[in-house]
């Protein structure tokens, strides 16, 4: 008996997904044996801000970053860091794929504006908003792959509506992400009502 489901994990709900680029010497540490995409000097960082919901297996929220990484020829992902509020959530990303998950308090709030903030005991982590400017009518498919220490390759396939989304950041700058505090994002999108299988 485990107290989190096996994989893989079938999950639903809304996200919000950030892209930053970040000299090389400034992204977060990756595992052994894995190499970040470095385009002139620089690696790009992934955020998200993640509301599971029902029908999917488990229902919390969710914060992470990422760094792009090579995956043979292919483009992958890799944690860096990540907070839910699920204690089966964080158990389960840690046993089953190495995803280095540790609790958050989130504070989610929906009205013309998506707003999220995400804090520990430690102190605040950080704090968006994304207002949707439009929405693409027709659910798209995508694959990828999540690699951890290991290297562990997982697979992730999401289908869902992306929207086009105007973003602002707060970034405790002596927090966990502080190495985002003062940048900006290169782009933001939305998506919505996704449909995602997480692991093999």
């Amino acid at each position: 008996m485990t107290d989190y489901p096996p994989e893989p994990w079938t999950l639903c709900g809304d996200a919000f997904v950030s892209v930053w680029r970040l000299p090389e010497g400034e992204l977060p540490a990756l595992p052994d044996g894995v190499e970040p995409i470095i385009l002139a000097g620089s690696g790009i960082v992934v955020t998200a801000w993640v509301d599971y919901q029902e029908p999917g297996m488990l229902s919390y929220r969710e914060l992470m970053a990422t760094v792009a990484v090579h995956d043979g020829a292919k483009p992958a992902a890799s944690i860096t860091d990540i907070w839910v509020d699920s204690e089966t959530s964080l158990a389960g990303g840690r046993a089953l794929w190495r995803i280095p998950k540790d609790m958050a308090k989130f504070e989610w709030s929906r009205s013309r504006a998506v707003t999220a903030t995400a804090h520990t005991d430690d102190g605040p982590i950080a704090g968006a908003a994304f207002v949707p400017m439009a929405t693409v009518p027709v659910a798209v498919p995508s694959a990828f792959a999540v690699i951890q220490q290991g290297p562990l390759r997982s697979p992730v396939r999401v289908t869902g509506k992306p929207v086009l989304v105007r973003s602002s950041w707060w970034i405790n700058p002596g927090g966990p992400l502080g190495f985002l505090h003062g940048r900006k994002p290169l782009a933001s999108m939305g998506i919505s009502g996704f449909d995602m299988r997480f692991g093999s």
